[in-house]
């Protein structure tokens, strides 16, 4: 008896039996070596989780993109908090008083968001064109 290995009785098919018998007639291979090997590949499948397997290249290509996609919001944030820096920085503020230029500052900033609001909706960039949405048409 060898150590560190269990004999084990078991029943194939006769076409398995064939197909192993095949397998074991090349030199150097044991029909005990080809079931254990068998046996170790299903186990170790079975070990496996089954959603990674079916979908852990789709997550990670996910993943990725979703990392580009963190990066490019960081620098668009970026810019504009420096270019929002810039403006404040040489433009003077309107006097209290000043109730006319504070009503222009209001009308532009209020054609600004409604200008904002119709790109989003559309799908309209201001740089590079019209962006088609990954999750259909927009508004859904």
């Amino acid at each position: 008896m060898m150590v560190g290995k269990i004999r084990h009785q078991l029943f194939l098919s006769i076409a398995l039996t064939e197909r192993l018998e095949a397998l074991a007639a090349k030199p150097g291979v044991t029909k005990s070596a080809i079931l254990a090997d068998a046996v170790e590949a299903w186990l170790t499948r079975k070990g496996r989780n089954e959603l990674d397997e079916h979908f852990g290249m789709r997550l990670d290509r996910i993943i990725t993109a979703l990392g580009r996609i963190e990066r490019d919001c960081h620098v668009q944030l970026e810019t504009l908090a420096l270019f929002i820096r810039y403006e404040l920085a040489i433009h003077a503020p309107l006097a209290e008083t000043d109730k006319a230029g504070r009503a222009i500052a209001r009308d532009r900033f209020n054609a600004f968001v409604e200008q904002v609001g119709r790109q989003v909706a559309t799908g309209t960039r201001t740089l590079g064109g019209r962006t088609p949405s990954p999750f259909g048409k927009p508004g859904q």
